[in-house]
């Protein structure tokens, strides 16, 4: 089955029909704007934008931020430990701050979401919201790969890095640079605020 959206501009969400094609391949085609636009009519995402209160998306900003310097700020100072910084510190201590990173992180997921259904089209429009998402997951999944050596790794204890640990944490410090640049630079790069902004 081959699904095909028609309509008039703006389409209608229920208008779909239906051309055959071979039983082994369906291809469904979407129209992003009726999705973006239905979120943005949501109450959530109205309220989000709309509010005056200072306690809406200004802390949901100061949320994100707040999430952001606990992620990053857990994961710098394992990496720069890691890359022969601050030396006086044993690398198993370090262990400390798994929960500290991964706190950050779900505080910052779910202020992001909120962000995200405030403004879908600005962030699902702009390739840079794509490149900051691949490096927070490259970011989170070398900090894990990293808590894992860190907690089996037996010369770690007296404090020999061996060189792979080194070359993770100069990467994971890459990653996580990228990752506040590309989030930054998304308030000043979006093309459409909102759908209706063609």
């Amino acid at each position: 089955m081959f699904a095909e959206f028609t309509g008039p501009d703006p389409p209608d969400s229920r208008q779909w029909i239906a051309a055959p094609l071979s039983p082994a391949t369906a291809v469904i085609t979407v129209n992003w704007d009726v999705v973006f636009s239905a979120i943005e009519a949501t109450a959530l995402s109205t309220w989000l934008r709309e509010s005056p209160s200072l306690w809406v998306f200004p802390f949901v900003l100061i949320l994100h931020t707040v999430g952001l310097a606990f992620v990053v700020g857990a994961n710098l100072v394992v990496d720069l430990r890691l890359l022969g910084w601050v030396a006086a510190v044993p690398v198993p201590t370090l262990r400390r701050y798994v929960w500290v990173m991964w706190g950050g992180f779900w505080v910052n997921a779910f202020s992001g979401v909120l962000l995200l259904i405030a403004y879908p089209t600005k962030a699902l429009t702009n390739p840079l919201f794509y490149v900051k998402l691949g490096l927070i997951a490259a970011g989170m999944g070398e900090a894990q790969w990293i808590q894992r050596r860190i907690l089996r790794e037996p010369g770690l204890s007296e404090g020999i890095v061996p060189a792979y640990l080194k070359l993770l944490a100069g990467a994971s410090l890459i990653c996580w640079m990228g990752a506040i640049a590309a989030g930054r630079l998304l308030a000043y790069t979006y093309s459409r605020l909102l759908a209706s902004d063609i």
